[in-house]
């Protein structure tokens, strides 16, 4: 560019740029802004260097560069200076020369009716803030400063946080169609066959085909009917193994998670299989495998492996960048779930063969002559076993935690139980007259919601929640022609602390959380909600309604299809262990409520006391 004009500041070499360092981008920044108080920059210049700002309220005018903090529509290699001069203070190291042109920067004013956002760390946002097993306290904490909704910076993605069942349930029924696509982790894709499930996949035609299936098949009340059988047997045999633990001393000590897991577990496979084998051979794993390790390959395994951090979730415009361990640890979890649920449904396609088939959920797939591919059978499979496996035993552990620790409470429901059933065994004929039962259960939901985070969903389209404005997801960076390092881009402020301005990486789009453990701590809407207190539902104060104000199985179209099993299961595998035994909490048990998993598992699983009741005979 020797001897030639600049017209625009794009014009003048990199070079040059980068050998300003701080004195020369200081020295430029006063001449630019002498140059603009003169009125005599050119349109052209103007336009390129110090163009107005796009907020929710409109455009800015045009303002004088300041060293420090900055932000522009329209990123000039000599804007781009300023604020790499800003992330290396932040940075405290030498940050690498990049370019970026930036056609939009989407500014969150909280002055114009923006959600308000959490403070955070350049680049990371708030990443760190969050690395404990419970984000939903953090959460609920946050909500109490900054109110029920706000917005959190994780990496480059931006995310909106509802607390408020008011507002969580605008965005689940009123505006759904504003965010009714799910956002995947790279783990949750892979190890989901990329949104094949019925509770992963977007709202559509699909959702629909196969929701109308899983309730057919599996999940609503004529299959609940059919399988009636298999449920009362389950619970029996959870029984019978509780009763076998127990020796000639006055109390034994038991844990309810293994027994009553292995027998969902066999259940899931009744339902989905026709048939719970005790072991399969699996060709493509080239061995056997037993029972046990057909729980841990398809249940246990996926539910930690969905939970597996990959940091280029965070950061997408880096997944060029390979994370080996990462992935191969998924692809493996993947591979094997995939490979043992194929066995699986060749078995039974071999009974089918030979006319000795179960009716089951396959055979109603099959049935259908449907357009499914085989991966699309295979993971809708998978999905009926793993989802009929854990959080029903997640919210019954919990329940029977809370049973025990409370032995007045325990007293009104083993009462309750005696006056409805008297000396019968407790069926689910039973349950609509147990109204303590069912408040007990529905309370263990509200406190402990088996997942207290709906997970996210993409805002497809500008909408409103509780008042504020929440804008579609958008590219917010475009691409550029040159080569640039985009993790050095992050939080930015202008003009005032009431304005914040975030640079998104080019495939970026905002997202929307429900964090239910907040919703059902409102003390607005809940007496002492910190307190497992079944009785609240029976009171005056509230509705039989209220039962479903937890919002523990989602809400609106995409509310839980397994709601009525797990209720059913639940309630009667409770009502059953009252019946027989006395339960206490073993000594230090009631302060091990660790969680972890994608549900809230208890760490530990819950060890307690029983005792055989005295009123034995039961028929």
């Amino acid at each position: 560019m020797k001897y030639e004009k600049a017209v625009v500041p794009d014009d003048i070499p990199i070079e040059m740029w980068k050998c300003l360092g701080d004195e020369g981008t200081s020295w430029l920044t006063k001449l630019f802004n002498t140059v603009l108080k003169t009125k005599k920059m050119t349109d052209r210049w103007k336009m390129r260097a110090i163009t107005c700002v796009q907020t929710q309220g409109g455009l800015t005018k045009y303002f004088p560069i300041s060293v420090g903090l900055h932000q522009g529509s329209a990123l000039s290699p000599y804007l781009f200076a300023l604020v790499m001069d800003v992330l290396t203070r932040h940075l405290q190291e030498d940050v690498p020369w990049c370019m970026l042109f930036a056609s939009d920067i989407l500014l969150v004013d909280r002055t114009k009716e923006g959600v308000q956002a959490i403070p955070g760390l350049p680049l990371l946002g708030n990443l760190l803030q969050l690395k404990e097993r419970k984000p939903y306290l953090t959460f609920a904490k946050w909500a109490e400063v900054y109110g029920p909704i706000y917005s959190i910076q994780l990496g480059s993605t931006s995310m909106v946080v509802l607390n408020s069942t008011e507002i969580a349930k605008e965005a689940l029924v009123t505006k759904f169609s504003s965010i009714s696509t799910r956002k995947l982790s790279n783990a949750l894709t892979t190890i989901t066959s990329n949104k094949a499930l019925v509770s992963t996949c977007d709202y559509g035609e699909y959702h629909k085909m196969v929701k109308k299936y899983v309730i057919s098949g599996v999940l609503g009340a004529n299959a609940q009917k059919r399988n009636l059988h298999h449920r009362n047997t389950m619970i029996e045999n959870v029984v019978s193994k509780l009763s076998a633990k127990i020796n000639d001393e006055d109390c034994s000590l038991v844990e309810l998670r293994e027994p009553f897991q292995s027998e969902l577990f066999q259940l899931a496979l009744k339902q989905s299989l026709g048939n719970a084998v005790d072991s399969i051979y699996v060709e493509e794993l080239g061995q056997t495998i037993l029972k046990k390790e057909m729980l841990e390959i398809l249940v246990l395994d996926p539910l930690i492996g969905v939970i597996e951090v990959d940091w280029r979730d965070f950061f997408p415009y880096l997944r060029w960048i390979p994370n080996k361990s990462m992935e191969m640890k998924i692809q493996r979890t993947a591979k094997r779930k995939t490979a043992v649920t194929k066995a699986l449904i060749n078995l039974q396609k071999e009974r089918i063969g030979r006319g000795e088939e179960i009716s089951c959920y396959l055979d109603y797939l099959l049935s259908e002559e449907t357009t499914l591919t085989e991966d699309q059978l295979i993971a809708l499979i998978w999905e009926a076993i793993v989802e009929s496996s854990d959080t029903t035993m997640v919210v019954t552990e919990w329940a029977m935690y809370e049973i025990a620790k409370n032995p007045t409470k325990q007293d009104r429901l083993y009462q309750e139980i005696r006056k409805v059933c008297g000396m019968k065994k407790i069926t689910e004929e039973h349950l609509p007259y147990l109204q303590y039962l069912n408040a007990a259960f529905h309370e263990t939901l509200r406190l402990h919601p088996p997942v207290p985070i709906i997970p996210p969903r993409h805002v497809h389209e500008d909408t409103q929640l509780g008042g504020y404005n929440i804008p579609a997801g958008t590219d917010v960076i475009h691409s550029s022609p040159f080569s640039f390092y985009t993790q050095y881009i992050s939080l930015l402020s202008y003009m005032n602390n009431d304005c914040k301005c975030l640079l998104l990486n080019p495939i970026n789009m905002s997202q929307i959380t429900i964090n239910l453990y907040a919703c059902n701590m409102d003390k607005k809407d809940w007496d002492e909600p910190e307190k497992w207190k079944p009785e609240r539902f029976l009171s005056d104060k509230y509705e039989p309604m209220d039962m479903h104000k937890t919002m523990a199985f989602g809400g609106g179209k995409r509310v839980c299809a397994g709601s009525l099993q797990a209720m059913l299961i639940s309630c009667r595998t409770i009502g059953r262990l009252i019946q027989e035994f006395e339960w206490k909490l073993k000594d230090g048990e009631e302060d091990n409520i660790d969680t972890l998993g994608l549900t809230t598992h208890k760490l530990h699983p819950m060890q307690a006391q029983i005792r055989p009741r005295s009123s034995c005979g039961l028929v």
